[in-house]
């Protein structure tokens, strides 16, 4: 089996616009949750931003494919990269910009006559525009777009991939990532997850589950109250050992196995055995060649609402008899979604590099009978497992570990 090793990591979160920021807030205990009101038409709230505005979704991508190449030491053009960068909303906040630019034009305007409005708007500025600018400006906004935006950048002409998931997006894109490189299709994948949902239909659609927090992000903690959204994004240079040890690149660590299965129980509710969710952690450890007592510390997805939290404390109980060390950093970056997987990747990856575990900011009274971190610890750690437990019951699991 080919050895899948990380050499680079670019990472932008609430807690810092770098990995290093990020990782060292996070460890202090830091939060990057801050109340706000982006939107003048929903209540203030606490959420997850990186700057005072929503970030844009281009932004955000080259930023962190900028970085990721930069800490791996490569420049492009990179012709033979495969790319592989999803996302659980892609340009939602753009269409829905649109939609709000083209009700006003409507309401302003009037129609032509020929039930088709006078105007069309740009769906990045907000002016008028002639239809085909507008189409142009459409096609852009395609949820496989970021991915083919992130290809042009650095010059890749081989596979692209632009997964989507729900929450288990990030992991899942680095599977796949892993699996293009030990199947032959590539040596050199840029990989990872890009989430800005902080739009009006987001907000609202989550406020509407009851799911939203009030106060902020308590993963595990007896008054948990929901999550909290936040931006956020991680991209990853993923090369074949060999590749890597050719250049003499640094690694953070090497991919050992993936689990990916799915519920095929419910739209947003967890299946309530967790059944799937156990069959993707068994999965992973088996592709790993791993045991539940070979693993030192578990990223848990722990997004604060009672029903993850108490599901995935349920199946940890269930497989690692021993007792694991397990934190969530989604108190402290919110939770992004799509990108939530590639960032618990990142902070793993930096905790095997390190030997620190992060803590799970914002727990002050657990629930469950876990090895939780309350604050940042050193810990001889050699494997890691990273959980993400997707709506519509997507269970993905990826193990990481020093690379020997």
């Amino acid at each position: 089996m080919v050895a899948v090793v990380v050499t680079g990591i670019g990472l932008v979160s609430a807690l810092g616009k770098n990995l290093e920021d990020s990782w060292q807030k996070l460890i202090a205990g830091e939060s990057g949750i801050r109340y706000h009101q982006p939107f003048p038409e929903l209540e203030p709230r606490p959420l997850g931003m990186i700057w005072e505005q929503p970030t844009q979704m281009r932004v955000l991508t080259e930023l962190v494919v900028t970085s990721a190449l930069k800490d791996a030491r490569l420049c492009p053009p990179l012709p033979n990269c495969g790319v592989v960068i999803g996302s659980s909303r892609s340009y939602q906040g753009l269409w829905e910009q649109m939609a709000r630019q083209m009700q006003r034009s409507t309401g302003a305007q009037g129609h032509s006559g020929t039930g088709e409005c006078k105007f069309q708007f740009s769906p990045v500025q907000e002016i008028p525009c002639s239809p085909s600018s507008f189409l142009e400006g459409w096609l852009d906004t395609l949820p496989n777009m970021n991915a083919i935006a992130a290809a042009r950048q650095i010059g890749a002409c081989g596979v692209v991939l632009a997964p989507m998931a729900a929450c288990a997006t990030g992991i899942w894109a680095i599977a796949q990532a892993a699996n293009l490189i030990q199947t032959g299709q590539c040596q050199r994948v840029i990989a990872g997850a890009v989430e800005t949902p902080i739009t009006p239909l987001t907000i609202a659609g989550f406020q509407q589950m009851g799911a939203l927090a009030k106060t902020g992000a308590n993963p595990f903690d007896i008054r948990r109250e929901g999550l909290v959204l936040g931006e956020g994004g991680a991209v990853f240079v993923l090369e074949s050992a060999e590749l890597a040890q050719q250049r003499q690149a640094k690694m953070y660590g090497q991919i050992l196995g993936f689990g990916l299965t799915a519920d095929a129980y419910h739209a947003n509710v967890p299946e309530p055995e967790a059944r799937s969710a156990i069959a993707a952690v068994k999965q992973c450890l088996d592709r790993s060649h791993l045991s539940a007592n070979d693993i030192d510390y578990i990223h848990a997805h722990g997004t604060a609402t009672q029903l993850n939290d108490s599901i995935e404390s349920f199946l940890i109980q269930k497989l690692f008899f021993e007792g694991v060390a397990v934190s969530s950093t989604k108190g402290a970056t919110g939770h992004t979604l799509g990108a939530s997987g590639a960032l618990g990747i990142a902070f793993s990856l930096m905790a095997l590099k390190q030997q620190f575990l992060p803590p799970c900011v914002g727990l002050k009274h657990p629930e469950f009978d876990l090895d939780l971190v309350r604050e940042s610890r050193q810990s001889k750690i050699q494997r890691v497992l990273c959980f993400s437990f997707g709506f519509g019951g997507q269970n993905a699991v990826i193990a990481l570990s020093k690379y020997p």
